[in-house]
């Protein structure tokens, strides 16, 4: 389809988005009239958002986490709405004592009601990551929690992403080159609900393929989750061997390399018919690098002592390859690293798409947005200014119980700051996005070592501050496509995440003061299901970052002080990349290289295995070589649907 322009003011507007995906799924009209905020949503979205909440936060703590498919509550969303459009009288209703009168029943369940009251009802499905931490505290450092204190720390961590969004809403809203793969693959979901499809003669509709495809993942997801696990990491080299611990080390598709291995589970492949074919070869090419080159190389020579451990795993072991006990290296009173306990312990040892991001261009979603007033900036400041008062009362006041100074909440603010924009940019044009996770832990592991709460807090702000105003964001962007006004969305993200914050905290308040025992599985009644496997994780990390310090296990000290080239290495890289693209500018392909993508496509192995990876990459790689580029109507009207019912 030809971009036409049209002159609009003083400045050209493309009549189309610049993007094919965009333009193949997303339609160029808009209803103002179709309401948003209706009794529907404030019935549905704060009711289902706390249920959501409480359920997701109680099974957090459990065995077995129910793992709660967005898809499936906005389809029951979509079903409760139009029963209440069916049932519920459309007569004026008058509130007592004042002159407001309202409508139960405004009319049809539309399209930008089900978004709205979606995204306030979804927020519940998300865990507060501010309870974990109070849960490690509680749990494995036997510290109490005052209960202010973790009302003030969840509550400003979850919201203080939303301030700083509205600083970057022009370059990664207003922008038609910031066009959010995963956006359309959720508004094709919405419109296979919501329009009026004829079938074609012959054919399906989307909704029916979202049906079979949905019904079909269902039925067909108690095989590798529950009948036959094995699915879910095939292997044929260790079918042959199976009594061999190499052959087991090379093909295991959990925790080996995973040659010749393959996953059958659904849920680790529908993901590829999203991404587009860049993403996808990036994504592969640096897993294939650092798997079957860099690892093999460092684990068979026995670099630092390699071959003690596991090949690979989630959890944290001592210089003998043991399971690592913390007790031996933490202060029992104060919870900070003990020097001499560790050292009887243990030895001493984007260029194209940023640019693209500041041209002023606008489209026709642009034009047609412009009915609607956009969120002020004194809401976004108010929260901003607020939250972060707020913070660092938390850290500072109630005895300091979360060991973390006030500049350590303004420098998480600044980190946040400086990585919002590159990694939406990076977001917005590929699918994938990097996380703070590591980044925070080690800054403040550097700076303010041998505190593991401190580390823990300080990682909760910076995670969650871009986290947050990047998924904002992504909804604005949802609401910009489908034509809903920006105030709506932000009214409706912001009361879903108060309300999954306080159910989901005061949930786990109730949890950790009524269970005996609960995460501490070897005190626990056998078969006892609140084992809290997802704290683990978590643990580990505070005390290789907080507790022991990266100085003292990475640079300068520590065995792995080699590992810090690969900073040398993600800095030169990108340089190298931008000054090949200028040299060889005929070269198109070398401007799809990603090096985010690149070298951060294995960081999911340990969780996810090899044999998923597999799977992604060839179903991802042919879906797009085939039917993107061979059966484009097809790929237009099926493809998103069919993903998220696969999902």
């Amino acid at each position: 389809m030809e971009n036409k322009k049209i002159q609009s003011g003083e400045e050209d507007e493309i009549n189309d988005s610049p993007i094919e995906q965009v333009r193949l799924t997303i339609p160029i009209t808009d209803d103002p009239t179709l309401p948003t905020f209706t009794f529907r949503t404030w019935v549905l979205g704060p009711i289902t958002c706390a249920a959501l909440a409480f359920v997701q936060q109680f099974f957090d703590y459990r065995q077995n986490p129910i793992a709660v498919s967005s898809s499936c509550f906005k389809m029951l969303l979509f079903v409760l709405g139009k029963f209440m459009a069916a049932t519920l009288p459309s007569n004026p209703v008058k509130v007592p004592g004042t002159k407001w009168t309202f409508s139960m029943n405004p009319g049809p369940f539309n399209i930008k009601e089900h978004v709205v009251v979606s995204i306030l009802a979804t927020t519940g499905l998300e865990v507060p990551f501010g309870t974990t931490v109070m849960g490690i505290r509680r749990i494995f450092y036997h510290k109490y929690l005052n209960f202010w204190i973790g009302l003030l720390m969840i509550m400003t961590s979850q919201i203080l992403g939303y301030g700083f969004a509205g600083i970057f809403m022009k370059f990664l809203v207003y922008n038609p080159y910031m066009w959010y793969p995963f956006t359309l693959f959720d508004i094709s979901f919405f419109r296979s609900l919501h329009e009026v499809e004829e079938r074609p003669k012959r054919g399906i509709t989307k909704l029916q393929i979202f049906v079979m495809a949905t019904v079909a993942s269902f039925a067909y997801a108690t095989l590798p989750g529950y009948i036959f696990p094995s699915l879910g990491a095939l292997s044929v080299i260790c079918w042959f061997w199976k009594n061999s611990v190499i052959a087991q080390q090379i093909g295991f598709g959990r925790h080996g390399l995973g040659v010749g291995s393959f996953s059958l589970d659904l849920s680790a492949i529908s993901g590829a018919l999203v991404f587009p074919l860049s993403t996808v070869v990036s994504l592969s090419i640096g897993t294939l690098l650092l798997l079957y080159v860099i690892t093999p190389i460092a684990y068979w020579t026995n670099s630092s002592n390699a071959r003690l451990f596991p090949f690979s795993s989630t959890q944290l072991f001592d210089q003998s390859g043991q399971v690592y006990n913390v007790s031996k290296v933490i202060n029992d009173n104060d919870l900070t690293f003990n020097q001499k306990a560790y050292e009887e312990e243990v030895w001493q040892q984007f260029k194209h798409e940023y640019d693209s991001s500041r041209k002023s261009t606008e489209d026709v979603h642009n034009r047609l947005m412009k009915k609607y007033k956009r969120v002020p900036q004194w809401w976004f400041l108010t929260i901003l200014i607020s939250a972060i008062g707020l913070a660092i009362l938390s850290c500072e006041g109630f005895g300091k119980q979360l060991q973390l100074p006030y500049w350590g909440i303004l420098l998480a603010c600044l980190l946040a700051l400086i990585f919002i924009l590159p990694v939406g940019v990076l977001q917005a044009t590929t699918g994938q996005t990097l996380s703070l996770n590591v980044i925070s832990e080690l800054l403040i592991g550097y700076i303010y070592p041998g505190r593991p709460i401190a580390n823990m807090v300080f990682k909760l702000y910076g995670l969650n501050i871009q986290s947050y105003a990047l998924e904002f964001i992504s909804e604005l962007k949802m609401a910009h496509y489908l034509k809903i006004a920006p105030k709506s969305m932000f009214i409706a993200q912001i009361n879903g995440t108060i309300i999954s914050s306080l159910v989901g905290y005061a949930t786990s308040w109730w949890l950790l003061s009524s269970v005996e025992n609960i995460c501490v599985p070897e005190r626990l009644p056998k078969g006892s299901p609140w084992t809290c496997p997802g704290m683990n994780y978590t643990y580990a990390a505070s005390i290789v970052w907080g507790a022991i310090g990266p100085q003292r296990i990475y640079f300068p000290n520590g065995q792995y002080s080699k590992q810090f080239y690969f900073f040398l290495i993600g800095l030169i890289s990108p340089l190298i990349i931008w000054g090949a693209s200028k040299f060889l500018p005929e070269k198109e392909w070398i401007k799809n290289i990603n090096i985010s993508n690149l070298f951060g496509g294995t960081s999911s192995l340990p969780v996810y295995g090899v044999a998923n990876f597999w799977s992604w990459t060839i179903v991802g790689i042919l879906y797009n070589l085939i039917v993107y580029r061979n059966y484009k109507d097809w790929w237009a009207s099926y493809n998103y649907v069919l993903a998220y019912g696969l999902c």
